[in-house]
């Protein structure tokens, strides 16, 4: 779709406001907002945004960092592959945006460039990158104040799929008249939870179908009178909220699986090793990128189907990476990895963008990841962790963003003003939670994603 069909699209469906779409470090998606008559013109030249805004954190504050004061302007540049006319709200559309300075180059702290630019290393080595979020939230109603969930249905039951089965309808009808083909929508575990999953696609448009999915999601909830959230915790004493990221290797020139070999005993290919190996040798850094908020950690617990070691699996779901086992008859077209440890308050192309950065540094340093667990990494004893190179992950927002911090792989992927500006905004988000209350620490995530 190039400019031209986006105005022709636009006004056939009459079509008043176009919202340019960008996400933040915090997470949250944020837009601008343009009357259909200015279309035109800003498909070209873009809308203005103070380089301050990159700064906000989750509690609305601006953070002080170098590079982003209220001096001096970017652009949101819409991608026209991106336009979705909304189908839970009258009369308007969304475009996703990349960010760029006056040069019409990356400005240094746009997530979407940042993962275009991860891809395109992994292009350069031949590699083509396809992946999905498997997202799971909550359907909740507030009543005198209280959030309340929308059922108590045991999980994956027919009672649970009849008691959700309009919402769902709704939301499934409207993913898929955006173009997102859900694959899978069923009631999870935890009272009023939900899961939805959407076939992978190209690198970049699975980080847009995450944007696009979590606000398609929370419009059609609106509708029925209700909320969804996708936090990592929105009731403390249930069941965490996941947003697995599925991920396989293509090689360009010939379209195969790079992560599946026919002769491997379970199908996994030295270059799939590798990979993992990458990304268990920079997890504690990378979960502050794709597990990233103060409440993430309350669902990072062992035996809690979230991931709590260095682990990785063959239909290991207690392991941060698991190795799903293909379908019959379609080894190679389903063959996938799964890192679980992976929530939706994570900006969605700054987490894709890492692990491939991580997974790459293991292919070129051709890492070995050790043998596969076969067992809860929780209940092995702490000698065969240790002899099998398995650790705890970090166990709050702190500690991940100092392993960061050291990481140099992944520092040095985001680029000078991306890593100092988040590295700022998610202390700050630290600090501030660390200071307060569980109640206060759930009132502010449980509808910011």
């Amino acid at each position: 779709m190039n400019n031209a069909d986006v105005i022709q699209r636009a006004q056939a469906a009459g079509i008043q406001f176009v919202r340019f779409l960008y996400c933040d470090h915090s997470g949250i998606t944020r837009a601008k907002v343009i009357h259909v008559a200015h279309l035109t013109n800003k498909l070209h030249e873009g809308l203005g945004l103070t380089r301050a805004q990159m700064a906000m954190n989750l509690l609305e504050q601006l953070v002080d960092v170098e590079g982003m004061e209220p001096v001096g302007e970017i652009r949101l540049v819409p991608d026209p592959e991106t336009f979705s006319i909304l189908p839970w709200t009258p009369s308007s559309a969304s475009i996703i945006c990349d960010q760029l300075d006056h040069n019409h180059q990356n400005w240094g702290a746009c997530p979407r460039l940042f993962l275009k630019d991860v891809l395109a290393q992994a292009a350069h080595l031949g590699i083509t990158v396809e992946a999905t979020f498997e997202n799971e939230f909550y359907l909740a109603r507030e009543q005198d104040g209280a959030l309340l969930p929308f059922d108590h249905a045991p999980v994956y039951s027919s009672i649970g799929l009849d008691l959700s089965a309009n919402i769902m309808h709704d939301m499934v009808k409207a993913l898929t008249e955006q173009g997102i083909v859900v694959e899978q929508a069923i009631n999870e575990y935890g009272p009023g939870q939900q899961e939805i999953s959407v076939r992978h696609v190209e690198g970049v448009r699975a980080a847009d179908n995450q944007i696009k999915l979590r606000d398609t999601i929370r419009g059609v909830a609106l509708q029925h009178g209700l909320l969804a959230s996708f936090a990592p915790k929105p009731f403390p004493d249930a069941i965490g909220s996941g947003c697995h990221l599925h991920f396989s290797l293509w090689e360009h020139a010939s379209g195969r699986n790079l992560l599946y070999e026919p002769q491997d005993a379970r199908g996994l290919s030295q270059l799939g090793r590798h990979f993992i190996a990458g990304i268990l040798a920079h997890l504690p850094a990378l979960l502050a990128l794709t597990c990233p908020s103060y409440n993430s950690y309350r669902r990072l617990q062992p035996q809690a189907w979230s991931s709590a070691y260095t682990a990785w699996g063959f239909d290991n779901r207690e392991a941060a990476v698991r190795v799903v086992s293909p379908f019959w008859g379609r080894e190679e077209q389903t063959y996938n990895l799964e890192l679980k440890s992976v929530d939706a308050s994570a900006n969605p192309y700054i987490a894709l963008g890492a692990l491939v950065a991580a997974g790459l540094d293991g292919v070129q340093r051709q890492l070995d990841p050790g043998a596969p667990c076969e067992h809860d990494p929780a209940k092995l004893s702490e000698a065969e962790r240790e002899r099998n190179h398995i650790v705890r992950l970090p166990t709050t927002m702190t500690n991940a963003l100092d392993a960061l911090e050291h990481d140099h792989v992944l520092m040095n992927a985001m680029g000078d003003l991306m890593r100092r500006s988040y590295l700022a905004v998610r202390r700050s988000e630290a600090q501030a939670f660390a200071a307060q209350d569980t109640d206060f620490e759930i009132r502010n995530h449980f509808y910011k994603f």
